[in-house]
């Protein structure tokens, strides 16, 4: 890749590192896509609800979470018919590449940003050289930003390229709540697509090093749960309230001691807890915040429903109704043999490319899952990549950075991979 190209790919990623938005409010984040794509050239472009199935979307924010979101897009200059069709949370972009006769490749990316603020240390490269985020108390902790430089650098590689059939780029909104996957698996897109291409920056994995296809995500479920009791005065009258406190105190110890399985790994965690007026009241009204994870999807299943067992048994103890509402979730499917050693044969003649691991298990939770066995189930194949970049501290973190060498790296690969599948058939 010659100097400009490189040029390009970090100031793509940087520009989105300055703008970061949370799941379903990427309002800006989709417009530059846009733009971008109608720049470079494509062949059709779904934007919001066109590339999205409504009724499956997760973890959606309230019209009052969305409005000032909405309004910051507008702005900062974002194109009214942009906003139109991002409606309602309805972020997401679907770019379609055609190339003659061949199979169809996907390419699959994430958009949105976490709640965090960055930090403002000296030595944190994106606050040193003016790229830090611009909307306080959220970052591209995770490497989306540069996914998304990666995306489009690999379309814009693969126009003018030996590949031949169809390439379909999914820029999915709301991956770090699980809210996107399955209402863009069910989105219609994703239906013919032969081979799907997922990726991810790092991850303890340094620059120069690739894992062709990860193994054992977790399956995982978000989910709330809001504990209704009745209020009274806390000194005069305590036992005539119900004590909504004590029922989450109850569900969050009891979660804990929910039995391991035999059959794998599971992990259950509350992370957050909210309600109560005064240290003198009766507490009415409390909610809690909570995921379950398992090692397969009948795993986190068996967990979540175990936790909703707790939280129906810690609320009629002590005289409360409980609402437990799952928010965002997500099933395991492994990286595909086939597909994942191909990669692995491409990833060696790629420039900067140091060290190749054929799998390495994921561990954590991703709900490009949906996606990739939407195609495999289909009888296509997918395989989740590991780009590998250097970061100075971890994924989440305020001081959280990427490696920009390892943008240019991203984008020979999956741009290599696409042409050679190019010319094989499923």
């Amino acid at each position: 890749m010659s100097h400009e190209p490189r040029n390009r790919l970090r100031e793509l990623r940087r520009a989105f590192h300055r703008y970061p938005e949370p799941g379903w409010r990427e309002f800006k984040t989709t417009a530059r896509v846009v733009e971008e794509l109608e720049r470079i050239g494509v062949d059709e472009l779904a934007v919001g609800r066109e590339a999205l199935a409504t009724d499956q979307r997760m973890a959606v924010p309230s019209a009052s979470e969305l409005e000032p979101w909405v309004e910051r897009a507008r702005e900062a200059g974002v194109r009214s018919d942009i906003l139109e069709r991002t409606a309602d949370g309805h972020t997401g972009v679907v770019a379609v590449l055609e190339q003659g006769m061949g199979p169809c490749v996907g390419l699959r990316v994430d958009l949105d940003a976490i709640s965090m603020r960055e930090s403002t240390d000296r030595d944190h490269r994106p606050a040193a050289e003016g790229f830090r985020s611009e909307h306080d108390g959220y970052m591209h902790a995770c490497g989306h930003d540069a996914h998304l430089a990666i995306a489009l650098g690999t379309i814009e590689a693969l126009k003018d390229s030996a590949f031949e059939g169809t390439l379909k780029v999914f820029f999915q909104p709301a991956e770090e709540i699980s809210g996107g996957g399955k209402a863009m698996a069910e989105g219609g897109y994703i239906d013919d697509v032969d081979y799907l291409l997922a990726i991810h920056v790092g991850l303890d994995h340094p620059t120069g090093e690739i894992v062709a296809g990860v193994e054992k995500p977790l399956a995982m479920a978000h989910l709330t749960a809001t504990f209704e009791g009745a209020s009274a005065h806390a000194g005069k009258a305590p036992n005539e309230g119900a004590n909504a406190m004590q029922a989450a105190a109850t569900a969050i110890q009891n979660a804990y001691g929910i039995p391991r399985h035999s059959d794998g790994m599971t992990r259950v965690n509350v992370g957050r807890i909210e309600g109560g007026t005064a240290s003198n009241v009766i507490a009415e009204e409390v909610s809690i915040e909570a995921e379950v994870r398992g090692e397969t999807t009948a795993l986190m299943e068996y967990t979540r429903t175990e936790l909703e067992r707790v939280l129906y048994a810690a609320a009629e103890m002590h005289d409360c109704d409980v609402t437990p509402r799952v928010l965002g979730e997500s099933p395991r499917v492994d990286s595909h043999p086939a597909l994942r050693d191909l990669i692995g044969n491409v990833a060696w003649e790629v420039e900067g490319v140091e060290r190749v691991v054929p799998t390495a298990d994921f561990g954590a939770s991703e709900d490009v899952t949906y996606l990739m066995k939407r195609v495999q189930d289909g009888g296509g194949l997918a395989s989740y990549v590991l780009v590998g970049t250097d970061h100075p501290t971890s994924h989440h973190t305020p001081t959280f950075d990427v490696d920009e060498e390892s943008l240019g790296i991203g984008v020979a690969l999956l741009s290599e991979t696409a042409i050679e599948l190019s010319h094989r058939r499923p």
